[in-house]
């Protein structure tokens, strides 16, 4: 229709259960959303730097293969003319939640916007490091706000993180929050550490009296409806692997 859609971020109005948290973090959701061949990420500076691009002796940093590329690199602000809110670091987490959905990023200045479109060497960057996961996947990894949490024992958290199994009653040690059937929810570690973060099954009422008990025996006091997993493996994304 020859439109051209505008999203933002509606800082004015936005309230904690709304906010997507900026622009570039939206920006990268949207353009997995869209199945867009290219993010192109606009600063004021022509890309990711290798230490402080106003000092001498620093130099553009090309490509980012991996997130290993960047391990010892300090991720400043986005520059003197401050444009954007969010900066470089949400620049650069932008564009890594962009390539782990398969999707290649150009992060470079506004001035160089046209170069980055037509492919010349400009910006920084950013090959693709994973493959396109389900929109509710990448929705829950990024942009949902947990309503409460699970903590794990070191079984399930074995299970869940390196076998990606889904979570059952008898791995879970304690829960905290109110939600309901469907929501997000963080699971923890017995140091409290967040492994993963799911859609929930129960509500959190329900789940203490299912506390380190088995399915079966669940099914056999309360019913066949209990005789399933708090939270199923495709409504589960690790956070750290």
């Amino acid at each position: 229709m020859g439109a051209l859609p505008v999203v933002n971020e509606n800082d004015t109005v936005a309230t904690d259960e709304i906010r997507f948290g900026d622009n570039d973090r939206l920006a990268a959701l949207v353009a997995h959303l869209v199945r867009a061949d290219l993010l192109v990420l606009l600063s004021d500076v022509d890309g990711v730097y290798d230490g402080d691009p106003s000092r001498p002796g620093t130099s553009r940093i090309a490509e980012v293969r991996s997130p290993a590329d960047l391990a010892d690199v300090e991720i400043g602000s986005a520059g003197k003319a401050g444009v954007g809110t969010g900066g470089m670091v949400t620049k650069v987490e932008a564009a890594r939640i962009a390539a782990a959905a398969g999707i290649p990023v150009v992060l470079t200045s506004a001035v160089h916007a046209a170069d980055a479109l037509t492919g010349q060497d400009t910006g920084t960057y950013f090959h693709p490091t994973g493959k396109r996961s389900a929109d509710r996947l990448l929705w829950l990894q990024h942009a949902s706000t947990p309503q409460g949490a699970l903590t794990l024992d070191d079984g399930a958290v074995r299970a869940v993180v390196e076998g990606r199994k889904s979570l059952l009653p008898a791995g879970i040690a304690a829960v905290e929050g109110e939600f309901s059937a469907g929501d997000p929810v963080e699971l923890r570690d017995g140091e409290g550490r967040a492994v993963a973060r799911g859609l929930v099954t129960f509500d959190a009422k329900e789940i203490p009296r299912l506390l380190g008990r088995s399915t079966r025996e669940l099914a056999r006091e309360l019913g066949p409806a209990y005789e399933r997993e708090v939270v199923h493996r495709d409504d589960l994304v690790i956070l750290h692997p």
